[in-house]
């Protein structure tokens, strides 16, 4: 059986700042979510909240409140990804005081729970563990790229963006879950901290690996999940963008892990890189990105559009523009089936496959 959490989001879980409760809540998920801890959300179904879908996930003003109830979770998870993955005060409490009523906690953030002395020594005291997703693996167990991704038969698939925080790992999994239902078997290779609490059984958490290890470590991860699953295709969850400077990132995917092909998110009304709107720093034009993904050796297959600040009255209109600019399928993953794009990506694991 699955463990049981509760998802803390500070009461940020209505912005892009609680992204991580967010894939928690929509699934896949590798505990049992059972409530909700955000004080705006109180009283409401996280589901419901997230996107109009009830999930059967309520909301508690507090740890207390959902204590009061009688359930207890086995863990509860920090849901938030802050500025820096900084530690916010304001959740320290929360984490104290589950840890020293045996909750256990799991924290994606930068800033490491289990070095905190004070919570630490809380978790000895009631043999509560603690889980930093994002601690560093040993040395030992670090891998260095070897060419053996040469040898994976499964055709890859990246899921990129034209900039951070757009919903390629939601994509990902969206998009995974189209192809098996079409017979396509398909595995996710996270690289983000989310992707591993999901449930993905292959992967690494790309930004907390020394840069030297990187491309071994997505080389690892695809190989091992080649060998063992043997799936008919792979997908691998892209991270930020190839041109943004406060982390370019997703060359990776294409020249050490062997992509040809891409899915490439974008969001049409979004101008600046996140949080660089006082820089003046733009996105790059799709048709710039789609030449650049081409130049590293890959095809952009079709374009995920992420529909944040479009009206509903715009989205169709913004969809036909990019078509028609970009010759691609098009498809908004969080409203709408992705059968145009499955279309593409179908149409080239068969060619990888023959090839």
């Amino acid at each position: 059986m699955r463990e049981t959490a509760a998802v803390l989001t500070l009461d940020r879980f209505a912005t892009s700042d609680a992204k991580t409760a967010h894939g928690l809540v929509r699934g896949p998920c590798r505990f049992e979510v059972i409530a909700l801890v955000d004080a705006l959300a109180a009283g409401r179904d996280a589901g419901e909240l997230l996107d109009g879908r009830a999930r059967g996930i309520p909301s508690f003003a507090s740890l207390d409140a959902l204590l009061a109830t009688g359930r207890k979770p086995d863990v509860v998870v920090v849901g938030v990804a802050t500025q820096g993955g900084v530690l916010p005060p304001a959740l320290r409490g929360t984490l104290l005081a589950a840890l020293e009523r045996g909750i256990g906690v799991v924290n994606g953030l930068h800033h490491l729970v289990g070095d905190e002395p004070e919570l630490r020594a809380a978790a000895e005291r009631s043999g509560a563990k603690i889980v930093d997703v994002r601690r560093t693996k040993p040395r030992a167990e670090l891998h260095f790229w070897s060419g053996k991704i040469a040898q994976v038969r499964a055709p890859r698939l990246a899921l990129l963006g034209t900039d951070c925080a757009l919903g390629k790992r939601t994509t990902s999994q969206l998009l995974a879950q189209a192809a098996r239902e079409r017979g396509i078997e398909t595995e996710v290779i996270y690289t983000g901290q989310t992707g591993w609490m999901q449930g993905c059984g292959w992967g690494f958490v790309l930004d907390s690996t020394p840069n030297d290890f990187v491309s071994g470590e997505l080389e690892h991860a695809i190989v091992e999940a080649d060998r063992e699953a043997r799936p008919d295709l792979i997908v691998l969850e892209g991270q930020s963008a190839l041109r943004n400077p406060s982390g370019p990132c997703g060359a990776e995917l294409i020249l050490s892990g062997g992509s040809r092909g891409v899915i490439l998110q974008h969001a049409p009304a979004r101008h600046c890189f996140e949080d660089q709107e006082h820089l003046g720093n733009m996105i790059p034009s799709l048709a710039s990105e789609i030449a650049l993904i081409g130049m590293y050796g890959a095809q952009v297959l079709g374009i995920a559009l992420n529909h944040e600040h479009l009206r509903e009255s715009e989205r169709a209109a913004a969809r036909e523009r990019i078509e028609r600019e970009t010759g691609l399928p098009v498809a908004y993953p969080l409203l709408e089936p992705l059968d145009a794009l499955l279309d593409a990506v179908q149409a080239y694991v068969k060619r990888e496959t023959r090839g």
